[in-house]
């Protein structure tokens, strides 16, 4: 059973489709990362699994019970929320969330004091949520999401505002959930902290799925990865790359090299750069393939392989 299954979801608002045609599967114990640029139509897509907009055509189960169900019993077992949660700012995290329990039928103090702990707010959950900052926030609705004990969640954008350490030890929460065989779908436009956590990907572009497979599939589709190259001779290490097929290099207007090459050629690559006696001082990846698979899928212009290095670099940094 899965515990998504949506098919020929569609939503019309006047004269624009926000969502057309999405068919999407989540299984137990996956962590699905759901991409796209603003207007792509993830949030509709997440409001319609939670029943928030009712869909034009198509039709949603969660953990096998039809959404479109009187009576709210699709949503037993499922806990989130869309966009930024809302809370009383005059309250303390911990009243809020006591408030939602209650409201909720069920979990204890106790309760409480744990999804406040497992989110790293057991030393602020007495503070007003006034006083609480925009990560801070996004945490405690992660804690409410928690209170329920879901078998799905469904995130949009949970590591808004969360400074490193906050976005580590979500991400660190998230996949300890699905250990747990927690389904949980992940909607970011924060690329990096995707590729860290997520088992499939489904991509978005004009209220369409464009891409939809593993991560691992989805690294082998993917073009060219940005990389930044300081040598001990760039000259050298110019006329080594047009020698390799496959690997492009341009000099970067802030010093240094920029390279746009698959993955499996750069060990290639940097062994001809030693063996040719060209030091490699400095090799940073810039965009990797998920940010270039991302670029690629939902741009106006697809036409990443066209890109010099230093431009594939830029412009897929600036659509992450």
């Amino acid at each position: 059973m899965y515990a998504v299954r949506a098919g020929g979801l569609t939503k019309r608002f006047a004269t624009t489709t926000a969502v057309d045609g999405v068919d999407l599967a989540v299984a137990p114990g996956e962590v699905r990362g759901l991409l796209g640029p603003n207007g792509a139509g993830k949030t509709t897509l997440l409001r319609m699994l939670f029943g928030l907009v009712a869909p034009d055509a198509g039709s949603v189960e969660l953990l096998g019970r039809p959404a479109a169900d009187p009576g709210g019993e699709a949503l037993r077992d499922v806990g989130g929320f869309v966009e930024e949660p809302a809370f009383y700012p005059y309250l303390s995290g911990a009243a809020n969330l006591s408030l939602l329990a209650r409201l909720d039928g069920g979990p204890s103090a106790a309760a409480v004091t744990e999804a406040l702990t497992r989110v790293g707010l057991d030393g602020r959950g007495g503070d007003r949520v006034a006083g609480y900052s925009t990560g801070m926030k996004q945490r405690l609705g992660l804690a409410a999401a928690l209170l329920r004990s879901p078998r799905l969640l469904l995130l949009d954008e949970p590591t808004s505002g969360l400074d490193p350490g906050g976005t580590q030890a979500v991400t660190a929460l998230v996949r300890e959930l699905a250990a747990d065989g927690v389904a949980i779908l992940l909607s970011s436009h924060q690329i990096g902290e995707l590729e860290r956590v997520c088992d499939t990907y489904t991509v978005m572009r004009r209220g369409r799925v464009v891409w939809d497979g593993s991560a691992t599939e989805l690294i082998c589709a993917a073009p060219a990865s940005a990389y930044a190259l300081a040598t001990s001779d760039d000259e050298a290490a110019l006329r080594i790359a047009a020698e390799h097929p496959g690997v492009r290099a341009g000099r970067a207007r802030r010093g240094g090299l920029a390279l746009a090459l698959e993955a499996d050629r750069l060990d290639g690559f940097v062994l001809a750069l030693g063996d040719a006696r060209v030091a490699v001082r400095r090799l940073d990846l810039l965009a990797s393939p998920l940010e270039t698979m991302f670029f690629a899928l939902t741009a106006d212009d697809a036409a990443v392989d066209r890109l010099e290095p230093e431009e594939l670099a830029e412009t897929v940094l600036a659509a992450s």
